[in-house]
């Protein structure tokens, strides 16, 4: 039985994906053209930015689709060079915006290499651990190495300062040597060692502790650093089980600032109510599950590992902004992965999603073959 490649693609990935994407457009126009008039007085400003990065990231997604994952291997001495060295220019020639020099500004694009790095961090480390496996059990040897490249980056980034990219890096760094079949006490160092330096890196600026504070206990300073995380509950109250409908916010008119950004999840439970969120999890929970399922499946140690961390990633970054938005973590800063505002962050989520298709379609033609194959004998 002949299949074309089309066949092997995983569409229900690819779909989903693109259904995440269109709503994250969506949303970021209703929540933004309110804000967009007031600073720039173009209704359209942030959708026409946002359209041309999701244009250009379906250019992308389908060319990176069909380039072998293997191709990254050899290609991640480069790539995580490539990253120190672009980390290093943002803080000699970065765009500031809000006391964060996070940015290079190119024309009219501000490019965010921190998004791109996290993907180049996933491709190093899980070129370099799949390397490691007959000795991995060893601390030393095995597992440290890449270590110091991780906190060479991770200083990096917390001096622009953005301790939240920081903070899923390290937690994906973590998760990916635990997939390597590092032993349990080296995974326990690890992430003590990660929490002090967390724990230090907050203590350390005191605007870190104010956000701690006020995540706890918003109420105490609701004027103050309380403010956005109260008028998030407020949205989110008000939106209910269906919402007050598409475009009919009342939290976007000027009370949560910037809603089209980390506080976007705020404006789709206003308007589109617990069902909005509904449909958004449970996208993600698709995407989540291929990309688990894909890992599994993948024979190849390095493909499984970049799996792996592509999808934990994506998680992590959920996890960090829907903990912000409902109250139950800090504010970090991390945009919601297919529907925030933000170029970088969209186009890096798309381009890992294509890496995360090209390995499925690898696995599902191995599969197939196999299956000719035995058919073939069985004949």
């Amino acid at each position: 039985m002949k299949y074309s490649i089309s066949k092997d693609n995983d569409w229900l990935l690819i779909v989903v994906t693109a259904l995440l994407t269109i709503f994250g457009l969506i949303m970021v126009f209703s929540s933004s053209y309110v804000w967009a008039l007031y600073q720039t007085g173009d209704f359209y400003f942030f959708i026409k930015r946002q359209s041309m990065w999701f244009f250009m990231g379906i250019f992308v997604f389908f060319i990176v689709m069909h380039i072998p994952f293997q191709l990254y291997r050899k290609l991640s001495a480069a790539i995580i060079l490539g990253s120190i060295v672009i980390l290093t220019a943002v803080l000699f020639f970065g765009h500031e915006v809000y006391g964060a020099q996070r940015w290079i500004r190119i024309g009219p694009l501000n490019i965010q290499p921190s998004e791109f790095v996290k993907l180049g961090m996933i491709i190093y480390l899980a070129s370099v651990y799949s390397k490691k496996q007959a000795y991995i059990d060893q601390f030393i040897k095995g597992v440290m190495p890449p270590l110091i490249v991780v906190t060479i980056v991770l200083a990096l980034i917390v001096r622009q300062p953005d301790l939240g990219t920081a903070t899923s890096i390290l937690l994906v760094t973590i998760l990916i040597v635990f997939f390597s079949g590092a032993k349990i006490k080296h995974l326990f160092f690890l992430g003590l060692s990660g929490l002090a330096v967390f724990v230090l890196a907050v203590m350390a600026a005191p605007y870190r502790m104010k956000r701690i504070t006020s995540f706890m206990d918003p109420f105490a300073d609701a004027a103050g650093d309380g403010y956005q995380i109260l008028q998030s509950y407020i949205a989110i109250a008000h939106g209910g089980l269906s919402g007050a409908g598409l475009g009919q916010s009342v939290q976007k008119l000027m009370y949560l600032p910037e809603p089209q950004t980390d506080f976007i999840l705020a404006i789709i439970s206003e308007e589109l109510g617990l069902l909005g969120v509904a449909f958004v999890f449970i996208c993600y929970t698709i995407i989540f599950f291929k990309g688990v399922m894909t890992g599994i499946r993948c024979k190849n140690p390095f493909g499984s590992l970049l799996a792996f961390g592509i999808v934990f990633q994506i998680g992590i970054q959920i996890v960090f902004n829907v903990g912000a938005v409902s109250g139950l973590l800090p504010i970090t800063g991390i945009p919601l992965p297919f529907i925030s505002n933000g170029g970088s962050s969209l186009l890096v989520s798309m381009i890992s999603v294509a890496v995360l298709a090209n390995i499925s379609r690898q696995n599902r033609q191995q599969r197939r073959l196999a299956e000719e194959s035995d058919e073939r004998l069985g004949a």
